[in-house]
C-alpha cells in the first residue's frame, strides 16, 4: 500500500457547518470539502425542507443564512436517514422554533436511543413526543427556551451539541457539564461563526449553583462549556479538513501491510480526535504527523504511516482500552479490534457499551466477524478481548448494514490469507462512498 491519499471532508464538521450556516443572520456561507456521505446529505435535505436555501456542487456547498428563526415548518416529516448526528443536533435547533416538527429516519435510526436529547430539551421547555424514547420524534417547539446547566449521563458530543444549539435560542446562559470531555467541533465552529463560547477556565462556576451541586456530588473535576442566548451568528466561509475517522481505516491497513508507505493529506488533527494516532504509536506502528497548520479553527496536517506487519506495544497497558479513552475512540474501535488481531498480547476494549447502540451492535458484529476469520475473541457486555497475533483466514463476513463494520472487515480481509466475501459492503455510502475506489488506488498489484 503506497501513495498520497486525500480523504473526504470531516463528517462531524460537515453536519455542524451546514447547521450553523443555516442559522447565520443573513449572508451566504460557502463550505469547501463538504463530506460526500449520505448522512451529511440528509442534513442538507432537512434544511431545505425547513426553507433554507442550499446549493451543492460536488464538495462545495453554499447556504444562505436564515437566522435563528428558520423560515418555515416542514409539511412532511424530516427524514434523517441513518444519521444520528442529524437527528440529535437538529432536535436542538427545532426545540427553539415557533412551529412543530417531526424527525424520523431509517429502520436502524428509529431504534437508537433519543431520550438522551429529549430529557435536556424538555428541561428547556420543549415538548417532545417519542416512541419509547426512539424516533419518530414530534417536537413542539418553544421560543424562547429556558437556559439550563446540564450534565449528560453518557459522554456524547451529540448530546452536548444538541443542548448548545438549543441554547442559541434560550434566554440566559446554557451550560453543559461533562465528566469526560468530548470532541469540541461544535464549540470551535460556533466561535468561527461569531458566537462567544466559554469553557471551564473562563466560566465563573459560582454563578451556576446547579453546576456546583453536580461537581460536589460527583467529586470530580468537570469540563464545562457554555454560551449565552439568544445569540447571533455571522455567515463565514469554511474549508473543512479530511475526516480522521475515515483515514483510520487506511492508517491501520498500511500499518499492518509490510513495506507500505502511505500519507493521508490535509486531515483534521483536532486533539479530541487524534487518540487513534496515539494508539497506533503506542501499539508499535510507525506513524508521523507532518505539515501542521490551522484551518477554520481546526488543526490540519498530513499523517504518514509505514507498514511493519505484526506489532508489539511500546507502552505499558497500551493494549487495554477503557475509561475516558473510549469516548475519544468510539468511531475507531471497530478497526482497532482488527488491529488487535496483529498485536502481541492482543487488545482489550471495556467500558464501551455505547457500541451496542450504534448503527448496529458493533460489539456483537465484530465478535462474529473476527471469529469467522479465525481470531480468538471473548465478548463482554461492555466490550471484547481480541487475542493476538493470529494469522487470519478468508471468510464470509457481514457488515450488518453498518458502514464502519464494512470498512473494518475490508481491512481484516486484506491481511487475511485466502478470499473473503463481505455482505452489506454498500453501507460504506453512509459515511465514505469513495472508500473502495480510494483503497484500490493505493494497493500495490
Amino acid at each position: 500500500m503506497r501513495g498520497l491519499l486525500p480523504v473526504p471532508g470531516d463528517k462531524s464538521l460537515s453536519h455542524r457547518a451546514a447547521l450553523l450556516a443555516a442559522l447565520a443572520d443573513g449572508g451566504r456561507t460557502r463550505i469547501e470539502n463538504f463530506a460526500t456521505s449520505a448522512d451529511c446529505a440528509a442534513t442538507l435535505a432537512c434544511l431545505e425542507q425547513l426553507g433554507v436555501s442550499v446549493r451543492r456542487q460536488g464538495t462545495t456547498v453554499k447556504i444562505e443564512g436564515a437566522g435563528l428563526k428558520l423560515p418555515r415548518a416542514s409539511v412532511a416529516p424530516l427524514d434523517c436517514g441513518n444519521s444520528g448526528t442529524t437527528m440529535r443536533l437538529l432536535a436542538g435547533i427545532l426545540a427553539g422554533q415557533r412551529f412543530n416538527s417531526v424527525l424520523t429516519g431509517d429502520e436502524s435510526l428509529r431504534t437508537r436511543p433519543m431520550r438522551r436529547v429529549i430529557e435536556p430539551l424538555a428541561q428547556m421547555g420543549a415538548r417532545i413526543e417519542s416512541r419509547a424514547g426512539c424516533a419518530p420524534l414530534i417536537i413542539n417547539g418553544r421560543h424562547p427556551l429556558a437556559s439550563i446547566s446540564y450534565a449528560p449521563p453518557v459522554a456524547s458530543a451529540q448530546i452536548k451539541s444538541c443542548v448548545l444549539l438549543a441554547g442559541l435560542n434560550a434566554d440566559g446562559r446554557t451550560a453543559v457539564v461533562e465528566r469526560t470531555p468530548t470532541r469540541d467541533h461544535t464549540e470551535r465552529l460556533l466561535r468561527w461563526f461569531g458566537v462567544e463560547v466559554a469553557t471551564t477556565e473562563e466560566i465563573n462556576v459560582r454563578a451556576h449553583a446547579e453546576t456546583e451541586m453536580i461537581e460536589a456530588q460527583t467529586n470530580t473535576s468537570a469540563h464545562i462549556v457554555s454560551l449565552a442566548g439568544p445569540a447571533r451568528l455571522a455567515a463565514r466561509d469554511c474549508t473543512l479538513p479530511g475526516d480522521i475517522s475515515s483515514a483510520a481505516f487506511f492508517l491501520v491497513a498500511a500499518a499492518l501491510l509490510p513495506d507500505s508507505e502511505l500519507t493521508i493529506s490535509e486531515v483534521g488533527l483536532n486533539p479530541t480526535r487524534t487518540q487513534i494516532l496515539d494508539m497506533l504509536g503506542a501499539l508499535g506502528a510507525d506513524v508521523r504527523v507532518e505539515h501542521t497548520r490551522e484551518q477554520t479553527n481546526e488543526p490540519v496536517g498530513d499523517v504518514r504511516v509505514r507498514g511493519r506487519g505484526r506489532l508489539a506495544p511500546v507502552a505499558r497497558d497500551a493494549n487495554v482500552l477503557r475509561g475516558s479513552v473510549i469516548a475519544a475512540l468510539i468511531d475507531e474501535l471497530p478497526i482497532l479490534c482488527v488491529l488487535g488481531t496483529q498485536v502481541q498480547g492482543g487488545l482489550s476494549v471495556r467500558d464501551a457499551r455505547e457500541l451496542r447502540v450504534k448503527e448496529t451492535d458493533r460489539i456483537s458484529a465484530m465478535v462474529k466477524n473476527l471469529r469467522a476469520l479465525g481470531a480468538e475473541v471473548e465478548e463482554y457486555e461492555d466490550g471484547l478481548f481480541v487475542n493476538g497475533p493470529v494469522a487470519l483466514r478468508g471468510a464470509r463476513l457481514d457488515a450488518y448494514s453498518d458502514h464502519r463494520i464494512a470498512m473494518a472487515c475490508t481491512v481484516a480481509a486484506l491481511i487475511a490469507t485466502g478470499e473473503s466475501e463481505l455482505a452489506g459492503a454498500d453501507s460504506v455510502r453512509i459515511s465514505f462512498p469513495e472508500f473502495f475506489p480510494l483503497l484500490d488506488s493505493v494497493l500495490e498489484r
